[in-house]
């Protein structure tokens, strides 16, 4: 799965109102980044990168193992696989909305 792909995905899942109130950065390092602007109306998510409230450093193929549903992000997080900084908070808000 691309980048590309998950962030379809990903923008399908958000819909315009998330109820994430607040940015957050998928950086999948140099394949890209996924980040979604769930402080705007509509919400929006796009690959262009700037400074968000949470990031959460994950592989491309961590990040679609996540999106299919074959990693949980609390497992994720406490087996290394992905690492979050900023806000945690917003990271905890994330599985309600994807």
């Amino acid at each position: 799965m691309s980048l590309e792909t998950i962030t379809q995905s990903i923008r399908a899942k958000m819909g315009d109102d998330s109820g994430l109130g607040a940015t957050l950065k998928f950086d999948c390092g140099s394949d890209g980044v996924i980040v979604l602007d769930g402080a705007s109306t509509p919400n929006s998510v796009s690959n262009t990168d700037m400074d968000t409230d949470c990031t959460i450093t994950v592989s491309l193929e961590n990040l679609k193992a996540m999106m299919d549903g074959e990693l949980n992000a609390v497992s994720g997080f406490m087996s290394g696989k992905l690492k979050v900084s900023g806000d945690m908070s917003v990271a905890m808000k994330l599985q309600s909305v994807v």
